[in-house]
């Protein structure tokens, strides 16, 4: 078979590591791909993952058996509605269904209307009436949300007055986010451990991933700024069998339910942030597509072929299959360019170790090739990731491996998977 995977970041290079186990895959052909990715699959860098009508002709062309569309921006642009016209199969939402998380005024209203728990809300277009009702609330922290797709960066948590003067003007006003910043969706300010829990669905039968806990701010003990990610381990310890039952009951299905009925039925991995709150599970958004670097600790403990699972979602036959899972527990500190989620330098010199043990998996996000040479090209450049029976293991060799990755600049977070084994020892 010939695949083709859309994108060029960490998320991709696990998808892609994934499904080169399915001794039916020939090649993988990844657009644009990058430096790192080009040792597994076949790069295109000239076609990015937004050119729709460039993937969609490079599909019909190197007659591609199947295409997963792995990142938001095409999922929203409607990449799946294009290739599925153009008769080539393919995992991912199609542009309707992938309003759940390129637009959370629709993800909100969602919820409101089908009654699955998440923060009360208020969605605003004018940002005279959002500073009005901010002031007229004054309760901090306050969590502001711009409408649309932000890089997964378009959340400010004010914790007081003049900083969510500052937060509207800076969405609304100053555009940061461009036309995503045209609506907002101020909402209550949650407390309670988060978990991240992606699913494969074919819209109606669901199979929940492994949990996993991410670690969005840039400082250890979670201070600074709000990045991507710089790192995730996984199983999260917080999400029990009981709360996943609550979870399954009371957003998985309903959300499920209530695409179909909106007549946006989801196909592919539809991701759950979740709030474990002290009233129960509360659902802080929902995205359409891997997280990352969610995706770079839970496919590792995927035992059941990525592909077959893939197909099944796009044939709607997953209740047929059983999705299995390994035991132990993987972790990924993520290794980025110096002054991230800032100002950074690209084009720095990287020294890879030549080889990596078999529990561990170097995973490019932001890296280039020049000549034969491997150089930074983005603020989290690599993802380092291991499995093994334990979460104290799986972060020491990641640690470990970390270490013998050189380039100038880099940065990483000390405090990776701390607040899970906290957790486990509290249990």
């Amino acid at each position: 078979m010939n695949l083709l995977v859309v994108g060029g970041g960490g998320r991709e290079h696990t998808i892609i590591k994934k499904l080169k186990e399915n001794p039916a895959v020939e090649s993988i052909y990844a657009l644009p791909g990058n430096g790192g990715i080009a040792a597994d699959a076949i790069c295109v860098p000239e076609i990015g993952a937004k050119d729709i009508s460039a993937i969609v002709e490079f599909a019909k062309s190197n007659a591609i058996d199947f295409a997963v569309v792995a990142p938001d921006d095409p999922l929203a642009l409607g990449c799946v509605d294009r290739l599925h016209e153009a008769g080539i199969p393919c995992f991912g939402p199609d542009a309707k269904a992938a309003r759940i998380e390129a637009s959370k005024v629709f993800s909100k209203n969602l919820m409101k209307k089908y009654g699955i728990p998440t923060a009360s809300y208020e969605v605003f277009n004018d940002p005279a009436k959002a500073m009005a009702y901010l002031e007229e609330t004054n309760t901090f922290p306050i969590v502001i949300k711009a409408d649309g797709l932000a890089l997964g960066k378009g959340v400010l948590i004010p914790q007081n007055l003049e900083e969510a003067r500052d937060a509207v003007k800076s969405i609304m006003e100053d555009k940061t986010f461009g036309d995503s910043g045209n609506e907002i969706v101020i909402e209550e300010f949650l407390t309670g451990p988060e978990v991240s829990v992606l699913a494969f669905t074919d819209g109606t039968a669901i199979a929940p991933m492994v949990s996993s806990m991410d670690h969005k701010r840039i400082g250890d003990g979670d201070t600074g700024l709000n990045t991507g990610g710089m790192g995730t381990i996984a199983p999260n310890p917080c999400y029990t069998k009981e709360i996943a039952k609550v979870c399954m009951d009371t957003i998985f299905l309903p959300t499920l339910a209530a695409m179909r009925t909106e007549g946006c039925p989801f196909k592919g991995c539809l991701y759950f942030g979740l709030m474990l709150t002290p009233n129960g599970p509360r659902v802080i958004e929902y995205n359409c597509r891997f997280g990352d670097p969610e995706t770079q600790v839970v496919l590792p403990l995927l035992k059941t072929d990525l592909l077959t699972v893939m197909q099944a979602v796009e044939n709607e036959t997953l209740a047929d299959l059983t999705v299995e899972w390994h035991d132990g527990a993987a972790a990924c500190v993520i290794l980025a360019s110096g002054g991230y989620p800032e100002a950074y330098e690209k084009g720095k010199v990287m020294t890879l170790p030549q080889t990596t043990p078999a529990n561990v998996a170097i995973i490019h996000a932001g890296s280039k090739l020049v000549g034969d040479q491997l150089v930074t090209n983005g603020g989290r450049v690599l993802g380092v990731t291991a499995t093994a029976p334990t979460l104290k293991e799986a972060l020491a060799d990641a640690y470990a491996a970390a270490e013998t990755v050189e380039f100038e600049g880099k940065y990483m977070r000390r405090d990776i998977g701390q607040r899970a084994l906290a957790a486990m020892e509290e249990q």
